[in-house]
């Protein structure tokens, strides 16, 4: 079994650790990253780019969603262009959004109606979403120094979760930044849909960590995952939960 390493925030050397200064009334700041974070050149410029071209879109680091005393996280790659990047919220806006927040209604993690927009009124229950990185990268791929540099963000969210007991990874690239955060081996982990790893957590309690394949529209046309792939995780999800 993997040990965690608690309370360190892994990222790139000489990074520094988020601040301390409140974001909201609900998540801890050091949890996310200032609108205007600086930590990355190439994504600051992106971003900055569409500010200026769409000036009624967010483009600025996307919160996680969802309550802090969670017992699940769901991690994604990053906020979509005209789907989190646009609206502020995680899988809102684009199509990944309809068979998430559909397959967790359907499974007891949501309630509400999913309308594409930030102020539906959907909620989580016992659930939270937040990304790998936190601002939109050109051509949906981060670069690994990215990754690494955001990490602490991901470390600081999963500190503010005192009850997380499972992780959803949604890709390969979740998958391992999670099992570095952790400090778990990517070689006893590997990453593979429908794969699940336990080991632990943050907290020093134990954790499961589920893989799935991202539910994007390019992976759902190809059938590289269908819907039922999609919602078995959940189920394997549900029921672990309800079993604790």
């Amino acid at each position: 079994m993997a040990g965690a390493v608690p309370g360190r925030a892994a990222g790139r050397a000489g990074s520094p650790a988020p601040t301390s200064r409140e974001a909201d009334g609900t998540v801890a700041a050091a949890a996310e990253p200032d609108r205007d974070c600086p930590r990355c050149p190439r994504l600051v410029e992106f971003r900055m780019r569409w500010r200026a071209e769409r000036p009624d879109w967010r483009n600025a680091p996307v919160p996680s969603f969802g309550p802090a005393d969670a017992r699940l996280l769901i991690v994604g790659l990053a906020p979509g262009l005209q789907g989190a990047n646009r609206t502020g919220r995680p899988f809102t806006g684009d199509y990944a959004g309809h068979l998430l927040y559909a397959t967790l209604r359907d499974f007891g993690f949501a309630r509400g109606t999913y309308e594409e927009r930030p102020d539906d009124g959907l909620t989580l229950v016992d659930a939270r979403i937040t990304n790998a990185v936190r601002c939109v990268p050109p051509e949906n791929k981060p670069t690994g120094a990215e990754i690494a540099t955001c990490r602490p963000f991901l470390v600081a969210t999963m500190a503010t979760m005192s009850r997380l007991a499972a992780v959803v990874t949604l890709g390969r690239i979740a998958h391992d930044s999670l099992m570095t955060t952790l400090g778990w081996k990517k070689s006893a982990h590997p990453f593979g849909h429908g794969a699940v790893h336990a080991g632990t957590g943050p907290a020093g309690t134990p954790l499961t960590v589920f893989d799935s394949y991202h539910c994007s529209r390019y992976n759902t046309n190809t059938g590289v995952l269908t819907e039922a792939m999609f919602r078995s995780v959940f189920a394997a999800v549900r029921q672990h939960l309800d079993g604790r």
